[in-house]
């Protein structure tokens, strides 16, 4: 596995994470709603819990949860992975443990055969699977390009980095009160020969992007981009539950 250069560069906590409990929209990018989604963070102790679950209305899921520390800087300890139903071409399971490197695959091939890959890979501390959401907002927008690590899973793992640089801050509205959020494009930049046969290929993954609104207490407010190996550009937005009287 090769790592393009770049130093780690472990994003700085500027707030306490660890109390959270958000609703989210899955979209295309045409507006059609494709699932409904749940944000959050539970502590206990040092470590805190992030889980981020979809439900699909064809009955598909996506569900990942990332174990992670904030002593000064993020760390990760675990990740796991379920993306499974009509949704997902190739249904899989993934899981790390950042602390040992062991990374395990289980997926479906084209003939719904199941197959496994365990690897133990040299993970860097600053590796970010499932920690996106919470890394952006505590990054300072007045830093020009911020780089992290992740794993793809291609299905093979592949450690990859993630550029991620701010474009600008962009209006937003919640009724009549305007706002500011501030637009992160995040790049994958895949190493040595396989980066530039995914140039070459037509097979350089799309880019990403996070909105984020800032100010003493940064938030969320919408991301598009894939959320597996080769799928499509969906958004992800807030959402707010229904049903009351």
């Amino acid at each position: 596995m090769l790592r393009s250069g770049a130093a780690a560069e472990q994003v700085s906590v500027r707030h306490a994470e660890g109390l959270l409990h958000g609703f989210l929209a899955l979209r295309t990018l045409e507006g059609k709603r494709l699932a409904d989604g749940e944000l959050t963070q539970v502590a206990d102790g040092e470590r805190v819990t992030s889980r981020l679950i979809f439900h699909f209305k064809d009955g598909s899921l996506y569900q990942e949860s990332a174990v992670f520390t904030q002593r000064g800087k993020f760390r990760l300890w675990s990740d796991h992975v379920i993306l499974k139903g009509p949704s997902f071409p190739h249904p899989m399971e993934t899981s790390i443990d950042a602390s040992t490197g062991r990374v395990l695959v289980r997926y479906w091939d084209d003939d719904g055969k199941e197959q496994t890959i365990n690897e133990r890979l040299g993970l860097p501390a600053d590796v970010a699977n499932g920690l996106l959401f919470t890394l952006v907002r505590h990054i300072q927008p007045s830093v020009p390009q911020t780089t992290v690590s992740e794993v793809a899973m291609t299905p093979q793992p592949r450690l990859v980095e993630l550029v991620i640089v701010p474009q600008g801050e962009e209006p937003i509205s919640s009724g009549s009160t305007k706002y500011k959020a501030m637009r992160y494009l995040v790049k994958v930049k895949i190493g040595g020969i396989a980066g530039l046969l995914a140039r070459l290929l037509g097979k350089q993954p799309a880019d990403m992007q996070i909105w984020v609104l800032g100010g003493e207490a940064p938030a969320f407010v919408k991301f598009e981009g894939a959320l597996y190996n080769g799928g499509p550009i969906w958004r992800v937005e807030l959402a707010a539950p229904a049903g009351f009287p």
